[in-house]
């Protein structure tokens, strides 16, 4: 957990809710239990004289722990209420377990009772609750204060005095005074060892929570809560330490951490911080952790990607679909320009938001993960290997399964084409049982027109557009980025997508919660890389 100076992020607040909730539920189990236990035999045995004061109070015990348990679960609180109905619940059930232990004959030794059954709950607490060894030894020293008194009140009397003396002849005949000063010392000396020992379970647990959550955190970031992971790296929602800016911190997975992969990595981040586009992600910084795993931070979209938006309302209307091939267009015009080619350009990596400070921007889209990307300027050092086919297989261009290495920003295009086709349709352009019978369809078959596949018309020019894109001669294609871009205008002007239909979209459908919502039926291509290994010509 956070220490006190540090606010509780949602994640922390709802674990810390969800384990004071089972403390109560385990408090209220174990009370129950014995109670069950004493009414059972009580009605075996014919005793009904069990059910006396000690009895309700034992009852009373277990309310005060169910209630604990039953606060937490009616509803979402914030730290400070959650530490008080731990406290409320804990010290009321304690103040019963008194009261019942005060009721029970001194014969029975009530202090014994109390002492073993206080220090399990303390000792659940330090271990069920997450907590300071601070408050751990404050809250012993409470609960100690009151088994104390208790006790001491309960040999306070001369039927207890009578007792003692019955149960060892040879004793001293002890005072009232005596005898409940020598049992609340000896309770005292015994609870000492509670104290410390809860408190010590808190530091010792405590700490631990605190190590890993250090451990989630990456220079001036905080891990927060996994978003997804891709051929590269795995992707985590954070927090900057000091600015408290929502982001999102992209780092190699540990288990792809060869020295290939890192310097692609590494490469990636070089490549996309170059850009400085509207509708390219935002790179912050980046660094490398104690261990020496490459993370970097980037800007954080509260959206939904364009898979996850078609998966939950189907295809997009023409003028929608227009608006966001023009904004991968655009940010594509700028990548080639510096000569990036993406190479991996898909749904998935294509997230919309309903912008707030843009003006009069319909809706925003930003382009994501250049991890597959290729710098055409450079030979020195190659982001991908030469002999290894790479992408999403539902979004490569016939040339890019043929021969890798000859890939230029029409390839790029391609994808493009094959986004709005599933934008428009609702379906990849291509699909098969394997990654080979897709690959064979883009290398060989013709695509379906979208209106045909659809079974609607498309309006013209956009599915000319679409369709030549998906050519499989790049020379073929638009040449250009910023050809595909000067296209995509005029149908924008036909039919534009307006703010006040992006609004009335989001306002119906933001609320639903798109990510990580996807069926097990449809799920998102996920981008590869299959090494060609080529067979030496045999020599005579």
């Amino acid at each position: 957990m956070l220490s006190k100076s540090e606010p509780l992020t949602e994640e922390e607040r709802s674990f810390l809710q969800r384990r004071v909730g089972a403390f109560g539920a385990v408090g209220a189990a174990c009370y129950g239990f014995f109670l069950a236990y004493r009414t059972v035999y009580a009605l075996a045995s014919g005793e009904l004289r069990e059910f006396d004061r000690s009895w309700w109070y034992h009852l009373l015990a277990a309310l005060c722990f169910f209630g604990v348990w039953l606060s937490c679960r009616i509803g979402k609180f914030g730290e400070r209420a959650i530490r008080a109905a731990e406290t409320l619940g804990l010290l009321s059930g304690v103040v019963a377990s008194g009261l019942m232990a005060a009721s029970i004959t001194p014969g029975a030794r009530p202090d014994y009772i109390l002492l073993l059954s206080l220090t399990f709950v303390m000792m659940a607490r330090a271990v069920w609750v997450p907590s300071s060894a601070r408050r751990s030894f404050f809250l012993a020293v409470a609960v100690g204060a009151e088994l104390v008194v208790s006790m001491y009140f309960a040999f306070h009397d001369e039927r207890a005095v009578a007792v003692w003396v019955a149960s060892d002849p040879e004793a001293r005949d002890p005072t009232p005074e005596r005898l409940a000063q020598a049992i609340a010392t000896n309770t005292a000396a015994w609870w000492v060892l509670t104290v410390f020992l809860s408190a010590g379970t808190s530091k010792v647990i405590y700490g631990l929570r605190r190590d890993v959550r250090n451990a989630k955190r990456l220079g001036q970031y905080q891990l927060e809560k996994k978003l997804g992971e891709g051929g590269m790296g795995v992707v985590y929602r954070a927090k900057h330490a000091m600015l408290q800016r929502p982001t999102a911190v992209k780092l190699l997975l540990p288990g792809r951490a060869g020295a290939e992969n890192l310097k692609r990595f590494e490469a990636e981040v070089r490549q996309t911080a170059r850009l400085n586009h509207p509708n390219i992600v935002t790179i912050f910084d980046y660094g490398h952790t104690v261990d020496g795993v490459f993370y970097y931070a980037m800007e954080y979209i509260d959206g939904v990607t364009l898979d996850a938006a078609v998966e939950k309302t189907g295809a997009m209307p023409a003028a929608r679909a227009v608006h966001v091939l023009r904004s991968i267009t655009s940010a594509l015009v700028q990548a080639h320009g510096v000569g990036l080619i993406h190479r991996d350009i898909k749904p998935a990596n294509v997230v919309l938001f309903l912008p707030h400070a843009f003006g009069g921007i319909a809706e925003g889209v930003k382009l994501l993960d250049f991890g597959l990307v290729k710098d055409m300027n450079r030979n020195d050092v190659p982001l991908t290997n030469a002999d290894a086919i790479s992408g999403t297989p539902q979004y490569m261009a016939p040339e890019s399964i043929r021969d890798p290495k000859h890939v230029d920003g029409r390839t790029d295009l391609y994808a493009v084409g094959a986004i709005g086709y599933y934008l428009v349709t609702g379906k990849h352009v291509f699909e098969g049982a394997t990654v080979v019978e897709v690959c064979s369809h883009h290398l060989h078959t013709p695509p379906v027109p979208p209106s045909e596949r659809r079974g609607i018309p498309i309006p013209a020019a956009l599915e000319r557009l679409i369709l030549d894109c998906l050519s499989k001669d790049a020379a073929s294609r638009p040449q250009t980025a910023r050809d595909l871009e000067v296209r995509l205008d005029a149908c924008a002007q036909a039919d534009p997508w307006t703010p006040e239909a992006a609004r009335a979209w989001w306002t119906e459908h933001h609320a639903r919660g798109f990510a990580g919502e996807r069926s097990s039926e449809n799920v998102s291509p996920v981008s590869m890389t299959i090494e060609v290994r080529r067979v030496p010509e045999a020599t005579g």
